[in-house]
């Protein structure tokens, strides 16, 4: 037993980037939407050391809450409009107002991400601020909570 233990701790000061990214959390994920646009919660309380990158194609995310490391990657349903886009980080949540890219549709997805099995386990409907579609007209979001907010534009790729 003493030499397995002192082989992991040799593991863990040769490699401790690997250690960071199998010791994460799923971040737990909510999420409503717009005609124009997605509002995107990370349920994480006093996030520090944060890491979000917003490409066209998706979000990743990566921090610190309660000790914990936590992360996750979202693959959208279709492509967002990074200029434009916002986020900020709270006491009790990252908030995130992300635009979809064809504002022209005029439609709501069917979901949030590409791939529906990761949709059912990494993603729940946010009833705070959900409406029907056809009740979405002049209901706009409550941005509120992102006023100091920063811009997605120029990050990622």
């Amino acid at each position: 037993l003493d030499f397995v233990l002192h082989k992991k701790r040799n593991q863990a000061s040769e490699s401790p980037q690997h250690l960071l990214t199998m010791a994460s959390f799923m971040a737990p994920v909510k999420w409503a939407q717009r005609k124009d646009s997605l509002y995107v919660t990370i349920s994480l309380q006093d996030v520090s050391d944060e890491k979000i990158d917003v490409t066209e194609k998706k979000l990743t995310f990566t921090g610190t809450a309660s000790g914990q490391n936590y992360s996750v990657e979202l693959e959208f349903f279709k492509d967002i409009e990074v200029e434009g886009s916002v986020w900020n980080v709270l006491p009790s949540s990252i908030q995130m107002k992300i635009m979809k890219k064809d504002q022209e549709e005029e439609e709501f997805w069917p979901r949030l991400l590409l791939d529906k099995t990761k949709e059912k386990t990494n993603v729940k409907v946010d009833w705070d601020k959900y409406v029907d579609e056809d009740e979405a007209e002049g209901n706009d979001f409550d941005d509120s909570a992102l006023e100091g907010g920063q811009g997605m534009g120029g990050m990622g790729g």
